[in-house]
């Protein structure tokens, strides 16, 4: 029976052809694995649609920080052998309002109004870390995502761990690199804020006194790594 693959991306039909060719099933539903045709933003559209099935990253985009370096031709041939492994990676949880939202990225919390500064207070693992903040916000990141928002902000990366990064903060504050099972709790004390993660159009509003709880989540992401 053929590996069934379901192909994800804006411009899907430019690969269609040699993935049928090398001897993939193309379906629409209940896929072995999904192809990834993009770049890193396609790759998180396709996780947060189509949570823990392993992706299968093919290039199609001049940024793309996750793809492999070889052809996407070979990569398919090397997983059509079994000349693969799949790696699991964690996400992030955020909770507010009933509401949940996961990143395989990061979680942003941010100004709901670009002319004026949020302010918040937060803690790690109950115990109240500073005093009101003043600023854009906070990002809060996995080390597969803290080469991204996250390194642009603090101009570092970790690779174990959770990442805290503060958005133009009026004062210095700098950012942490927490354990990764901590448990980051935000209080909006100045709003509105919008809460977003990775390319997810869905999004989560808080007003003054709204909390937000962030995060290691249960679940993962899975991607296909060719030997």
């Amino acid at each position: 029976m053929k590996t069934k693959v379901l192909i994800f991306g804006n411009e899907k039909n430019k690969i269609t052809d040699l993935i049928k060719r090398i001897g993939f099933s193309v379906v629409r539903k209940n896929p072995d694995f999904v192809v990834s045709f993009g770049g890193d933003g396609t790759v998180m559209q396709s996780e947060a649609q189509f949570p823990g099935t392993p992706k299968i990253i093919l290039k199609n985009s001049r940024i793309c920080k996750l793809c492999s370096p070889i052809q996407n031709e070979e990569i398919l041939e090397k997983i059509k052998s079994g000349k693969y492994k799949i790696e699991r990676f964690w996400k992030i949880l955020g909770t507010a309002k009933d509401k949940k939202i996961t990143a395989m990225s990061d979680i942003t919390v941010h100004n709901g109004d670009p002319r004026h500064a949020i302010r918040y207070k937060f803690s790690v693992n109950g115990k109240q870390v500073s005093h009101e903040i003043i600023g854009d916000g906070v990002v809060v990141s996995t080390p597969l995502g803290s080469t991204g928002y996250y390194r642009s902000i603090t101009d570092s990366f970790f690779e174990v761990g959770l990442g805290l990064a503060f958005n133009n903060s009026t004062e210095q504050a700098d950012h942490m690199v927490l354990k990764e099972n901590s448990i980051i709790k935000l209080e909006i004390t100045r709003g509105p804020a919008i809460v977003f993660a990775d390319n997810n159009p869905e999004k989560i509003i808080l007003e003054v006194g709204n909390k937000i709880t962030l995060q290691k989540s249960a679940d993962f992401a899975q991607i296909v790594k060719v030997d």
